[in-house]
């Protein structure tokens, strides 16, 4: 679920780091993580009060969002505003930064921690907020998808390929690493809020598929409608040692990266090092396989008590 943000004229939605502290009896803690529609929750403490569930999303950009209920009910100061956008690059919409004193995730605490006061997706269901990447960044992130555990750790990771280890950039604060689909190298951001293995249409173009594509159904993001097609390839994916055996993916045209989401995530636990821009991940198998997403896109084109807002930008 990827959020951008403009604040003062400069890109990315990078505001200022949250000072943080960690338990001093550990310098790793596990935490419980529930997997809803391959999507990762965790439960939070915000200013002493909670819990609260929080998505953990490696495709926001930014320290944390919260919902305006939530915001509202804790009364969080504002501190000003902040332009959102989307990797469309369509439309945008500002926001207010609200500031959060404490953020406790286990027994790890975040203080002065400036979220985006937004409203969050239905399909998130009962989530009251979202947790960024970049609120980790002084953190060995971990989301183990098998064991339901998020771990936060200190420590570095090694470049070492055969480990499993991958480089990648994150210009905007969300990690982008690269794929390959069959001699093709594109590069995708890896993104827990996320849903399925999204490819742009400008790169479907290039790509034989085992049937043509069918329409999904309509998606949307922060700033635009869409409509989603998807089909299998009749090629391989392969993410670092990993291989895809001719999945099934959905063809985004709003997006300009591929997007490896939540559904294929739940293979592997997957740590990030944001200081070495590292990344590593573990999966039971080498050869893994994906099929036609499940209900979280479908939830999207359910009829919903919140109308999609009028201004979306339609692309395509």
């Amino acid at each position: 679920m990827p959020f951008l943000a403009r604040t003062g004229g400069s890109i990315a939605i990078l505001l200022a780091a949250a000072a943080l502290t960690l338990s001093a009896q550990a310098n790793i803690d596990s935490i419980p993580m529930e997997v809803v529609h391959g999507k990762p929750y965790v439960m939070v403490y915000v200013n002493g009060r909670g819990p609260f569930r929080f998505l953990i999303d490696t495709g926001t950009g930014g320290q944390a969002l919260i919902s305006n209920e939530l915001a509202e009910r804790l009364e969080l100061p504002k501190l000003g505003f902040a332009r959102l956008n989307d990797p469309s690059g369509q439309g945008g919409k500002k926001a207010p930064i609200v500031l959060i004193d404490s953020l406790y995730v286990g027994r790890v605490g975040f203080t002065t921690v400036k979220a985006i006061q937004h409203m969050l997706s239905s399909q998130e269901g009962t989530c009251e907020g979202v947790l960024g990447f970049t609120l980790f960044r002084d953190y060995l992130l971990t989301l183990d998808y098998p064991n339901r555990r998020m771990l936060l750790g200190s420590g570095a990771l090694e470049p070492n390929e055969s480990d499993g280890v991958l480089p990648f950039r994150m210009p905007e604060g969300v990690p982008i690493a690269p794929l390959l689909i069959g001699d093709l190298r594109i590069e995708a951001q890896i993104d827990s809020g996320g849903t399925g293995l999204s490819l742009p249409e400008r790169v479907s173009r290039k790509l034989k598929f085992v049937s043509d594509p069918a329409v999904l159904g309509t998606g949307h993001s922060l700033s635009t409608r869409f409509e989603v097609k998807a089909g299998r390839l009749a090629a391989n994916i392969q993410l670092g040692n990993y291989t895809f055996d001719k999945p099934f993916i959905e063809i985004n045209p709003a997006f300009p990266l591929a997007n490896f989401g939540s559904c294929p995530l739940q293979n592997f636990a997957v740590t990030f090092d944001q200081k070495s821009k590292l990344m590593r991940l573990e999966a039971r198998q080498k050869v893994l396989h994906l099929a036609i997403i499940p209900t979280a896109l479908r939830l999207k084109n359910e009829s919903s008590q919140k109308p999609l807002a009028p201004d979306l930008v339609p692309v395509g």
